[in-house]
């Protein structure tokens, strides 16, 4: 809370029992949920955030999504930003040399 604080960022609390006040975010813990937290086990906390990341840059820049009129979020986000002509690409994920290869990760992190 004092983070929270010095950051000058005020807190709202939703009422107890109350996921309709939030809907959204409760819809996106429910996919994370479902998709990937339900379906994987993690070894260690770099695999974690490894395969989290890669979850996160599907979901925003190559799934389309119903609410933003079957567009990604990036493109949707670019096109509130940035003129129509740029086209929204993901970022690198340089973190190991295959991105498609989790084997890799238990050379690179030991386990």
């Amino acid at each position: 809370m004092r983070w929270l604080h010095q950051a000058d960022v005020k807190t709202l609390f939703i009422a107890k029992g109350s996921p309709w006040e939030k809907g959204y975010v409760e819809s996106f813990n429910g996919t994370l949920r479902d998709e990937l937290l339900n379906r994987e086990i993690f070894l260690n906390f770099e695999e974690a955030c490894w395969v989290i990341d890669r979850w996160r840059l599907d979901y925003n820049h190559h799934r389309i999504h119903s609410s933003l009129d079957y567009q990604t979020p990036a493109a949707y986000a670019a096109r509130c930003v940035l003129p129509a002509s740029a086209t929204p690409q993901p970022p690198e994920h340089s973190r190991f040399t295959n991105p498609n290869s989790l084997t890799q990760l238990g050379a690179k992190t030991g386990g």
